[in-house]
């Protein structure tokens, strides 16, 4: 006959296994849930470095060979609609192919203050750049504008469900490109970034899912979206800019390609220049 204490400790144990089964199903969902939102970060780093995961969210690599991965910013399903393309045509000129096996020189004045301007076919898009809490970030960005890399690319990829993203900064327009070198994460902790929200307005970069996997890709934040805090927050957005996202945005996105899982945007957005000035 089972004691009263023997009964009180069998179910100590079965309270006990059930809080531990519930503790492994919650880590296993979370899992699944980081999975799934890493996977519509799509955007791709070239080389060597490692396999981006599809969705914000960027690869590049030392030896120029292109990595078959998809780097990562957010990415959602699009909507079916499709509006009136709102831009212009884009200027005349090609994408230069340029890559390069380093990181650039750290040149960057922490002290100083630094913006971008994206002149684009919808508008021109303006970012002041956190220099100070991501050096690396815009050293690298002031090397690749200077460099013209940015020019005459398009912005390959609209979120526009769950995330809320325009991403930019691939030389090949399909998320696969880089310059061939990849910079460090910084900045993970701002304070702009509260509940895993990138709230609108946020300048970030795209990354592979792994660490330090950042290269030329990012995003523009057009309207508050959760996410991990993975991604490199380096800038916002102007006012004027964020009229032209919304407006980017309001076009809606294409279904997603069945090669890259790319979702362009419905308007033609073409980087004509991109120019880094400090002051």
């Amino acid at each position: 006959m089972v004691s009263q204490e023997q009964r009180r400790r069998q179910l100590a144990r079965e309270k006990f296994l059930r809080q531990q089964q519930r503790r492994t199903d919650a880590r296993r969902k979370a899992r699944m849930r980081n999975a799934a939102i890493a996977s519509v970060l799509g955007v791709i780093l070239i080389g060597s470095v490692a396999l981006y995961t599809t969705g914000v969210v960027l690869k590049d690599d030392d030896d120029g060979k292109k990595d078959t991965a998809a780097q990562s910013t957010p990415s959602a399903p699009p909507s079916s609609s499709k509006a009136a393309d709102p831009c212009d045509k884009p200027a005349a000129g090609k994408v230069k192919t340029q890559s390069w096996k380093k990181e650039p020189a750290l040149t960057v004045d922490k002290s100083a203050k630094y913006t971008m301007k994206l002149a684009t076919t919808c508008g021109d898009i303006d970012l002041a750049l956190k220099a100070s809490a991501a050096p690396h970030t815009v050293n690298s960005f002031d090397f690749l504008a200077g460099k013209g890399f940015f020019d005459h690319t398009k912005c390959h990829r609209l979120t526009d469900s769950g995330i809320y993203v325009l991403q930019c900064g691939d030389p090949t327009g399909q998320g696969t490109g880089g310059p061939g070198y990849t910079i460090p994460d910084e900045n993970l902790k701002d304070k702009s970034l509260k509940d895993n929200v990138y709230p609108a307005g946020t300048v970030a970069m795209a990354n592979t899912g792994q660490p330090n996997s950042g290269g030329s890709q990012f995003f523009l934040v057009y309207q508050d979206s959760q996410l991990p805090p993975s991604y490199t927050p380096f800038g916002t957005v102007s006012a004027s800019g964020m009229k032209v996202l919304k407006k980017i945005a309001a076009a809606g996105a294409a279904p997603a390609d069945p090669t890259t899982q790319n979702t362009a945007p419905n308007a033609t957005v073409v980087i004509d220049k991109a120019t880094v000035a400090k002051s």
